[in-house]
């Protein structure tokens, strides 16, 4: 039996031995009280790539952002009360936290079924009408900007106003040729807000201008601005499903992942139950 202790004992001594001999031999860089930095890890820590110049500052870097962790660290250690200080637990609840959240993403990501069809869209929207008042005015529009020098401008006051198809493909060539900036996409809903950032008119009251059915022209030193609104919501009205269609398609998706995070919860909590995987003990 002593023999038995003696060669463990040889072999533990040794094994430190060995360890303190391998630290000795390991050259440090830095040091913060007690704690060191070695060559080693510091190499690790530097891409093989980098030029010998870059190389240099990265360490530098490095060096000095271990070095105020290492005092960060110290101070928090040496002046925290000792219940602020263990964070073992949290860590451990903080990995349970990361893990569950893996798990669900990647059950999330193979099973849960991610088609938001229209007729649930157009369900939703139906049901839930108070939700979608409109906060702001919107406008169904049509704006060119032009320089100021640009040619056939009497051309495009006709064709702004005009409901031909020819004359709609006509505008649509020329501003690709000659506007500044314009948008034609007059079977979309837009904020009047957002057209009033790109179209710097005077207004002073914004319902006046919406119920405006004529061509809306204003220039400045440099620039033609043409605007023709086709249709217009006022502020606290209905807003319209195509406004808001993708909105309710993110809140319907939204909703379903909770109903499915908490059916494989209790999914979970079911089949241990059958198989007698847990139990609660009374006090």
């Amino acid at each position: 039996m002593k023999q038995v202790l003696y060669t463990i004992l040889t072999v533990v001594l040794f094994q430190a031995c060995t360890f303190f001999q391998a630290e000795e031999d390991r050259k440090p860089v830095a040091r913060v009280y007690d704690k060191y930095l070695y060559e080693d890890e510091l190499s690790s820590r530097i891409p093989k790539n980098v030029s010998a110049q870059d190389s240099t500052v990265l360490a530098r870097s490095i060096i000095k952002n271990w070095i105020e962790k290492q005092l960060l660290v110290y101070k928090a250690e040496t002046n925290l009360p000792e219940e602020k200080k263990n964070v073992d637990q949290k860590l451990q609840e903080y990995r349970y936290d990361l893990l569950i959240y893996a798990y669900q993403s990647e059950l999330l990501e193979q099973k849960l079924d991610t088609i938001i069809s229209d007729k649930e869209i157009e369900a939703y929207y139906t049901a839930n009408q108070d939700n979608f008042q409109l906060k702001d005015y919107i406008v169904k529009v049509r704006y060119v900007k032009l320089e100021e020098n640009a040619p056939k401008v009497d051309k495009v006051r006709k064709w702004m106003v005009s409901k031909q198809a020819d004359d709609r493909t006509k505008l649509e060539d020329y501003c690709y040729q000659f506007a500044s900036n314009f948008y034609l996409d007059d079977n979309s809903w837009l904020y009047l807000d957002d057209l009033l950032k790109e179209v710097p008119l005077e207004v002073y009251n914004k319902e006046q201008l919406l119920r405006s059915s004529k061509l809306i022209e204003y220039s400045d030193s440099t620039n033609i601005y043409l605007v023709k609104i086709a249709d217009y919501k006022l502020k606290d009205g209905l807003s319209p499903l195509s406004l808001e269609r993708e909105n309710i398609k993110a809140i319907l998706m939204n909703k379903r992942k909770k109903e499915f995070i908490n059916k494989m919860k209790q999914d979970i909590f079911d089949e241990a139950l059958r198989k007698n995987n847990f139990e609660t003990f009374e006090n």
